[in-house]
């Protein structure tokens, strides 16, 4: 609510400075301004409607935030950002094209808005968003489904993963989303993780899953070095390189060093590049499962 002393523009501003440039029609009643005064600000370039009822303040050019916040304001009382654009607020996932996501507590009755994906989830009315800025989720004895980040109302992580888990969002960017949120240690209950840390390496996994080849352990210590895949019984490892993780000389010399000591140690090594698990999963799986099933002589 606006002080009592502020004049109209400075009651605006706050609003505004609090919202991500933006203010919605209803607000900008409270602080007493009528339709008329509305539509001559909206004329005049001093508001700029991005969706019915909500505006921008001065100009359009809007944040990323700005236009989440938006989003969620035009789509009514309770709405939350979520999905993908909730992964992006939490800076799980790069900027997406397309709508902004947003989820209302309620199974009907909200129109759906021109930029706006509108998802109803009659869980939402259950728990509305903590007063709490920037929480990251969870809590003592239940799994907050809503808070606030960046002042912007949001699904927590964890839900936000479970709703890409039950949406059709590419199985990639689940991934990513998954282990950012890891990396940067926010709570994911009940979210699983494989241990893989690139798309490369949880492609490898599931062409392992499907092919019916042994669970490797992944991501583990062998002597000095940590390796991608290990078959420890076969005596078996298995490195799956790319150009981001494998590029330069030193990450050159190093792989071949972590070769030689490996096999002087009595292991197999096998590298398989992106293209090769992408385009030629069968030779993959059919040279692994050679190597498994030889013995491998200690030296």
């Amino acid at each position: 609510m606006p002080n009592k002393g502020d004049t109209t523009d400075v009651a605006i501003a706050r609003f505004a400075t609090r919202q991500h440039g933006v203010i919605t029609a209803k607000q900008l009643t409270a602080v007493g301004l009528s339709r008329p005064a509305i539509s001559e600000r909206t004329r005049a370039g001093r508001l700029h409607r991005i969706h019915q009822a909500v505006y921008s303040v001065g100009h359009r050019g809007l944040s990323l935030h700005g236009r989440f916040m938006a989003a969620v304001l035009a789509s009514g009382e309770g709405a939350v950002l979520s999905h993908g654009s909730a992964a992006v607020l939490w800076k799980l996932l790069r900027p997406l094209d397309g709508p902004v996501h947003v989820s209302v507590p309620t199974a009907s009755g909200r129109k759906r808005r021109r930029g706006i994906h509108l998802h109803r989830c009659q869980a939402l009315a259950e728990q509305p968003p903590s007063p709490s800025s920037n929480c990251r989720g969870g809590g003592r004895g239940r799994l907050l489904l809503t808070t606030h980040h960046d002042n912007v109302p949001v699904t927590t992580v964890a839900r936000t993963i479970e709703d890409l888990r039950r949406s059709e969002f590419p199985p990639r960017l689940l991934r990513r989303a998954i282990r950012q949120a890891e990396l940067m240690g926010l709570r994911l209950d009940g979210v699983g993780s494989d241990r893989s840390r690139s798309d490369l390496e949880t492609l490898f996994l599931d062409l392992c899953r499907r092919h019916g080849l042994p669970a490797p352990e992944v991501n583990v210590k062998l002597g000095r070095w940590e390796v991608d895949f290990l078959w420890r019984e076969q005596r078996l490892v298995v490195e799956t390189d790319s150009w981001t993780y494998h590029r330069g000389s030193v990450s050159f010399e190093d792989d071949h060093a972590r070769d030689l000591d490996l096999r002087a140690a009595g292991y197999a090594v096998l590298r398989f590049t992106g293209r090769q698990i992408e385009e030629e999963p069968g030779r993959v799986v059919a040279d692994v499962a050679r190597a498994l099933s030889k013995e491998i002589p200690v030296s």
